[in-house]
């Protein structure tokens, strides 16, 4: 176990500079302006650095930067193109402790986390679609002896990407990575709660992408996304975040007739079948900590097992097992590597956990963890932390159906496989889910009648390249992490040709 320095202070991995800028066509660009925000630590509630606080103009300024480099990127090889992406995925993996502590102290989650996952994950998107669009390949059919038909995958030219606070280095790798590798170049903005580690990750790799392939601009997440998402100049708009912003992205989309890959919210099941206590041995102990995750990055999670379903006859004893490994939650610094939960990314997080918490109670949901803030003292005194919290009820409670995206667990019971199906598919989302069972046959059951785009089976948070993700319902438009990411990012052109010189005999 260790402790990182704060970014800034002696030892620290991490420089920070006091204020940062727009990087736009290869070189940090103040914003149009004039005006800078500050950026808050969640840890401590005290500012990190100033980021531009950007206008429509910047957005300008990044889309003519991005279409001066989007047809010499477009033509380049996809060899060549792919040699780019793994330099990206090298200088990352060089430069994984400060990209690590960097996203901690920034987002609040902690460095064990960043440090394990995020930013390995982030360097294997690169690698990943590096080999992906060098194994694509064209399609020629033959019509018949003269008539043959080429079908060519081209780069549909600008597209704009925003990028949620929850993940902000892997989620700008998930789009990034697919769009560079088809031949696009970007134009992306961070979300405005955590807007400096993918700058300080721009310092990484700025001097090895060609100038204006990716361009980042800051600022106030409707102005500026708004201005990015209606404009002309792009050619495809990738978003993640809460599903009302969604839907205004899509309508934004759809008035300049361009495709979106949309990754919204959900209300995720975590299913756990009587047969998971039949053994006190390490499949247990997993399932226990697979119910456990619905704290991992602070529930600040997409796909979080919000809903825990456990079938009544094993209730008591895999609930008092598994509230013993969450009453066992390290909360602190998000730089100790023994800290397992840090704070949420904003004060408006806790306001908006603390009153669902509060709704859930009113509605008769009986706490059996958490549900305050914890009185850390010392530097992280003012930070916005949360227990991780455990309610008591039944499905049809808000706390059951809406997503809170904190640390909030709603957890109940049912009798059979047909209730627990029941239970799973009553909500508006169909991002992500989770089944527990020794059972094969029962686990691929559930997991084929479950209506959401990725189902865990006993595991849960794993998020490798190559597996398609993405939500039904509520829950999004379009797969990200496979390589299917590559014709989401391209458009078909039909050849057809005719070799032979016999008239069609029409006129």
């Amino acid at each position: 176990m260790m402790k990182y320095e704060p970014p800034g202070r002696p030892g620290s991995p991490v420089d920070v500079a006091p204020r940062y800028e727009n990087f736009i066509g290869g070189k940090w660009q103040a914003p149009s302006t004039g005006q800078y925000s500050v950026n808050l630590c969640p840890a401590t509630a005290k500012p990190v650095c100033e980021v531009p606080k950007s206008g429509a103009e910047d957005i300008e300024l990044a889309l003519d930067a991005a279409h001066a480099a989007k047809d010499a990127w477009g033509e380049a090889s996809t060899a060549q193109r792919a040699a780019v992406l793994n330099k990206v995925a090298d200088a990352i993996d060089a430069h994984r402790e400060e990209l690590a502590v960097a996203e901690s102290w920034d987002n609040g989650k902690p460095v064990r986390e960043t440090l394990a996952a995020d930013i390995p994950l982030a360097a294997d998107h690169f690698r990943y679609f590096a080999s992906a669009v060098r194994a694509e390949e064209s399609e020629i059919t033959e019509i018949d002896k003269d008539l043959i038909a080429y079908h060519f995958h081209e780069p549909l030219g600008v597209v704009g990407q925003i990028i949620p606070f929850n993940f902000p280095l892997l989620m700008a790798a998930w789009k990034l990575a697919p769009a560079l590798a088809a031949g696009n170049t970007s134009v992306l903005k961070p979300a405005s709660p955590t807007p400096w580690s993918i700058l300080k990750l721009m310092e990484v790799v700025g001097d090895i992408l060609p100038p204006g392939a990716v361009n980042v601009v800051n600022g106030p997440g409707a102005e500026i996304g708004k201005a990015l998402a209606t404009n002309k100049r792009i050619a495809k708009v990738a978003f993640t975040g809460e599903t009302t912003t969604g839907r205004l992205i899509m309508q934004y989309a759809s008035q300049n007739i361009i495709p979106v890959t949309l990754e919204l919210g959900g209300k995720s099941p975590n299913i756990f079948f009587g047969d998971v206590a039949a053994k006190d041995d390490d499949f247990l102990n997993k399932a226990v900590e697979g119910l456990v995750l619905y704290a991992f990055n602070k529930g600040e999670v997409c796909t979080c097992p919000s809903r825990a379903l456990i079938q009544e006859d094993i209730y008591e004893e895999f609930m008092a097992r598994c509230l013993e490994r969450i009453r066992a939650i390290k909360q602190g610094d998000p730089l100790d590597t023994a800290t397992m939960i840090g704070p949420q990314v904003s004060k408006q997080q806790i306001e908006k956990i603390a009153s669902y918490v509060e709704i859930g109670l009113k509605e008769g949901a009986e706490l059996l963890a958490g549900g305050h803030r914890p009185a850390l003292g010392g530097a992280f005194a003012d930070g916005y932390f949360y227990e991780p919290t455990v309610l008591k009820g039944h499905n049809k409670m808000r706390v059951f159906q809406e997503e809170i995206f904190g640390p909030v667990l709603a957890v109940t019971t049912f009798k059979d496989e047909a209730e627990a199906l029941e239970i799973a598919n009553d909500t508006l989302y169909g991002l992500g889910a989770g089944v527990w069972s020794r059972d094969g046959a029962l686990a691929y059951r559930m997991g084929r009648a479950i209506k959401a785009g990725r189902v865990w089976t006993n595991c849960y948070h794993q998020y490798p390249a190559g597996a398609a993700f993405g939500g039904y319902k509520v829950s999004g438009i379009g797969r990200e992490t496979h390589k299917m990411m590559l014709e989401h990012y391209s458009q078909t052109k039909n050849l057809l040709v005719s070799y032979g010189t016999k008239p069609l005999g029409l006129f």
